[in-house]
């Protein structure tokens, strides 16, 4: 599994970077594919306990939800749409679950409507810190904080862990990976944010703390999603890694923390 997963890395993270560094609308059409990918498997997991009530409605919503902010984030349309998209998303799920034969049709709409904004606005962030100014360097920190995170929880947790940091939500996960993913960013953080970002190594330090904040929890996010269907893992497209939704997890919470904070950071 290790060899798989080093493997699978080596293949993924160069054309992750290549697709950063072109931005625009090949990025979009990453991010546009993720977001398709991870819907399909987010479905599938919604479907075992006889959730997911309208697939082609939370599709459409997220791929507007990323189209809306790259026309917004890129000046092609000024006004704000993501309103109009929930309100769609919320009216159109509630006539929708009206013909639900299903037992218990208002909880089918609400998971379903939940899952449809948790992967389309939190998705749509990734679109809009490749937009900001200096968006390829705050991009390529938001990957890297988060990636040099999951991958010493990953090897300390495996090679130390012995305290169990979460059994209910998610078993295999120890203190000792939190603590050895906290402290590589920490580490990394106020580099980048001399070298790269050039806020500063104290500013750069303040957002890997608040980036080891989020990545845990978004980790957790998707383990609760994974317990409640009783799967190991949202999928297998990648070897060693399974589903997307497994590579999200934390990129999820981390990415509006960075874009949040580098909207602060350069002033709007």
């Amino acid at each position: 599994m290790l060899r798989a997963r080093v493997l699978s890395a080596l293949v993924v993270v160069p054309v992750i970077a290549l697709l950063v560094y072109w931005g625009g609308l090949p990025w979009l059409g990453c991010i546009l594919l993720v977001g398709v990918l991870a819907w399909y498997e987010m479905n599938d997991l919604l479907r075992r306990p006889a959730w997911s009530a309208d697939r082609l409605l939370s599709l459409a919503f997220i791929i507007a939800a990323l189209l809306e902010a790259y026309l917004h984030q890129t000046g092609r349309v000024q006004a704000d749409l993501f309103r109009p998209l929930i309100a769609g998303l919320l009216i159109l799920g509630l006539v929708a679950a009206l013909y639900d034969k299903a037992d218990q049709p208002v909880q089918r709409w609400a998971m379903n409507t939940a899952a449809s904004l948790y992967l389309g606005f939190l998705l749509s962030h990734l679109v809009t810190l490749r937009l900001l100014s200096a968006g390829l360097r705050w991009t390529l920190a938001a990957l890297t904080l988060t990636w040099v995170y999951d991958a010493m929880a990953f090897f300390v947790g495996s090679a130390l862990g012995r305290h169990k940091l979460w059994p209910r939500i998610s078993p295999k996960k120890s203190w000792e990976g939190l603590i050895g993913g906290t402290l590589a960013i920490l580490i990394v953080g106020p580099l980048l944010g001399l070298w790269l970002l050039e806020i500063g190594p104290a500013r750069g330090l303040l957002l890997a703390a608040l980036v080891a904040l989020a990545a845990p929890f978004g980790d957790f996010a998707i383990s609760l999603f994974k317990r409640t269907a009783r799967a190991k893992d949202s999928g297998h497209l990648i070897p060693g890694h399974g589903g997307i939704l497994d590579r999200l997890d934390s990129l999820l919470f981390t990415f509006p923390v960075v874009t949040y904070f580098a909207i602060f950071s350069l002033g709007g």
